[in-house]
Formats: structure tokens, C-alpha cells, sequence
């Protein structure tokens, strides 16, 4: 059964830091290019980064280019989102999925709440 389970996720004020992670299983992780997405309150899906299987290729939506940064490994089976100079409108709730695009399997998400 593929699972893919996130953490990480809090309250930070503007500015901060936070780092998720996304734990996977049921499947031959290092085998597949994964992402990051994210849903805002009233808001849909938005695609927030994707790393290709071998942890070479990343790509990122210009809403975070330059204060994100996604990045694997492989041997634990995990992918992870650091996340720099929040700001309010990162606001969401962020789901990692079994795709490049967001698309197919996601898990259940983890809070992130950028407040002061």
C-alpha cells in the first residue's frame, strides 16, 4: 500500500523557517520524480516544486524560487521542502505527492501557518 505521510508543518512568524518532510512507503521510491504542493484556504491546488528520481533536477514555482528548496534522499525514503523567508501568503497546507505535477497519489497534508 503506498503511504506517503507529512511532517513538519507549524505556526512561524514571517520571515522564518521551517522544513517538511514527507516519509514514503509502499512503493520503490527512488524510482519516481516527486513534489510538493500546496492548498490555501478558499484557494486550489498550486504546484510548489518537483525533484526528478535521482535528486538532480528540481524545479520550482516562481511564488517560491529562490526561499524554497526541495530536495531527497533516497536510502530513508524521504522527501523534504525547506522552506526560508516565509511569508503570510505561504499560508497552507502542503501535500507531497507521487508525481512531478502533484498529481496522483498525495498524503495528508501538514499545516503551515505564517502569522505574527
Amino acid at each position: 500500500e503506498v503511504q506517503l505521510v507529512e511532517s513538519g508543518g507549524g505556526l512561524v512568524q514571517p520571515g522564518g523557517s521551517l522544513r517538511l518532510s514527507c516519509a514514503a512507503s509502499g512503493f520503490t521510491f527512488s524510482y519516481y520524480a516527486m513534489s510538493w504542493v500546496r492548498q490555501a484556504p478558499g484557494k486550489g491546488l498550486e504546484w510548489v516544486s518537483a525533484m526528478d528520481s535521482d535528486g538532480v533536477t528540481t524545479t520550482y514555482a516562481d511564488s517560491v524560487k529562490g526561499r524554497f528548496t526541495i530536495s531527497r534522499d533516497n536510502t530513508k525514503n524521504t522527501l523534504y521542502l525547506q522552506m526560508d523567508s516565509l511569508k503570510p501568503e505561504d499560508t497552507a497546507m502542503y501535500y507531497c505527492a507521487k508525481s512531478p505535477n502533484g498529481g496522483g497519489y498525495r498524503g495528508q497534508g501538514t499545516q503551515v501557518t505564517v502569522s505574527s
